[in-house]
């Protein structure tokens, strides 16, 4: 296979084509993007394992030769496959899936974004760690720090930190990498820091961060401040400048009321870089069956002012930074048994959390709406995967 023949190659397969090939010249039996693609055709296969990806492979042997047209007209071997991972240059395939799914953003529509009252667009970007728990039971300690879109599930970066507690190490170099113009990062409270506000701050974006315990004094100061709200009377009510929204949810066998309560009174007294607002949130839901009703309140600071948005719409961000977890992070562990995975050599189980979030994200944007359904479309045929992958086909 020659370089040319990569012109025509397009989506994802363009993209891995671009990584940088790390191995010594001296030996080398197949091409990279060769090896690389065929990584991808086996998860979009729904396979978990090494082995299961080795075997999916040969049983469809002639047919992604004679397409691929390898310089060797065969497959690799399991430990080849297994090398691939370990020896991959991992922040260069990160960064070409991540311009992938930056690509496939323009597909979302408007999807995990708002409209400010000035007629600007914003688009909801969630920030969280996820340790990779297969390999990390039997190696070295794999947390990878990613950037979500909300509602698509696009991963635009991913680093892997050294410890949980270094995730704000990791969001530093995420943050200072990507364009945070026009989006609203949302964190956990580990993230709820001066430093990481100011750093996206100056990337020309906005943020909702979750305070808790961790943030002792502000917690408690926010804390003490609604125990007096909401206000009573007109003295109250001008003080403190208080709004309330409460937004319900039906669905899952519960219904859900979130009840947002404002206030900007607490702004200069907090001294947080461009904190716009001080939001309580309260959570009340009641299963249908059982007729149990639970209740959670949390605190939430954010740059989004009142005069730009609504608190319903501080509430649409709130809400979407669970797609990290409910769709990325819950997919890689189900459908693609990432936590029981036992690849843990080298840069694999990175590299392997890259690839399948780039997997996942292509059969989203194409219409599955559950990835084993996507799965079982595309090990019937590997010509399904190619066109996937965006390689023509015969």
């Amino acid at each position: 296979m020659s370089t040319a023949d990569y012109t025509t190659w397009s989506g994802l397969a363009k993209h891995l084509a671009q990584v940088c090939d790390g191995r010594s010249r001296r030996g080398q039996r197949y091409e990279w993007p060769y090896l690389l693609v065929l990584l991808a055709l086996a998860l979009l296969a729904g396979e978990r394992t090494l082995v299961g990806m080795h075997h999916w492979l040969h049983m469809h042997e002639a047919e992604l030769v004679n397409v691929l047209q390898p310089r060797r007209r065969c497959l690799p071997s399991l430990i080849t496959l297994g090398r691939v991972l370990r020896d991959v240059k991992v922040e260069a395939l990160e960064a070409a899936v991540g311009r992938f799914q930056r690509e496939l953003a323009g597909e979302c529509g408007e999807a995990g974004s708002i409209v400010t009252h000035q007629g600007e667009q914003l688009v909801g970007q969630a920030l969280d760690g996820k340790t990779v728990r297969g390999a990390s039971a039997h190696g070295e300690l794999v947390h990878l720090v990613g950037l979500v879109q909300h509602e698509c599930g696009l991963v635009y970066d991913q680093v892997k930190a050294s410890v949980k507690l270094h995730e704000r190490q990791a969001a530093d170099i995420i943050f200072a990498r990507n364009d945070l113009r026009h989006t609203v990062t949302t964190t956990d409270a580990l993230h709820t820091c001066k430093k990481q506000a100011r750093q996206i701050l100056r990337g020309g974006g906005d943020y909702i961060f979750v305070v808790k315990g961790n943030q002792h004094t502000l917690y408690n100061d926010i804390g003490a401040a609604f125990t007096v709200l909401p206000p009573h009377g007109s003295w109250e009510q001008a003080y403190w400048q208080y709004e309330a929204v409460t937004v319900p949810y039906y669905g899952h066998g519960r219904t859900e009321l979130i009840t947002l309560e404002s206030t900007i009174a607490l702004n200069s007294y907090l001294s947080f870089p461009g904190i716009a607002q001080v939001v309580r949130r309260t959570r009340r839901a009641t299963e249908h069956s059982s007729g149990k009703t639970t209740v959670a309140i949390e605190y939430l600071i954010t740059s989004l002012s009142r005069d730009r948005v609504t608190l319903y719409q501080v509430e649409v961000f709130r809400r979407g930074h669970w797609t990290i977890e409910n769709v990325t992070h819950y997919a890689r562990d189900e459908s693609f048994g990432e936590d029981r995975s036992q690849v843990r050599t080298g840069n694999a189980p990175q590299a392997l959390a890259a690839l399948r979030n780039a997997v996942a994200a292509l059969l989203r944007i194409e219409g599955w709406n559950t990835l084993p359904a996507g799965f079982r479309y595309c090990r019937e045929s590997p010509q399904r995967s190619l066109k996937l992958l965006g390689i023509p086909a015969t």
